[in-house]
């Protein structure tokens, strides 16, 4: 599972002209989902995810996560984050997940965030073609990956 975290003032994605999901000031999450990705991994990453200190607090600092701020979150499902560009110029994606597995478990990680988060969460339209337009706070850009997941049960 691989996640590209932005930190926004707002954000909103929108599939044909119609706005399907937005956050104001929060995370703007695209997640990638990669074969033998698993129930667990989701909801790690989802708690991984709410417990980023990426925003600042009254000295500056990023010691804040999402749920201190009472921000909001949006979900974009992004197969190519799997992209492997290691043969030639045309990428890969042969490391993502089936679409119909990939769903089930992108949809979890969305629940889970917001549910370990306790902050409004939407999403975006899988399988779509979505345009996301984003105001990038900071810019802040995390890349988390299954290497920065807690190991066993943690």
């Amino acid at each position: 599972m691989k996640c590209v975290i932005q930190r926004v003032k707002s954000a909103e994605v929108s599939v044909g002209g119609e706005r399907v999901g937005s956050c104001r000031r929060g995370l703007l999450v695209l997640l990638g989902v990669g074969k033998g990705d698993t129930e667990d991994a989701a909801a790690k990453m989802a708690g991984k995810v709410a417990r980023l200190r990426i925003f600042e607090d009254e000295k500056g600092k990023m010691n804040r996560a999402l749920p201190d701020i009472r921000g909001e979150a949006l979900v974009v499902s992004n197969f190519t984050l799997y992209a492997d560009c290691g043969s030639g110029n045309r990428p890969s994606f042969t490391g993502a997940e089936a679409p119909e597995r990939a769903e089930v478990l992108y949809r979890l990680f969305a629940s889970r965030l917001e549910e370990l988060s306790g902050c409004k969460t939407e999403t975006g339209r899988f399988g779509a073609d979505m345009e996301v337009s984003l105001v990038n706070d900071g810019p802040v850009t995390v890349i988390l990956t299954d290497a920065d997941l807690p190991k066993g049960n943690g």
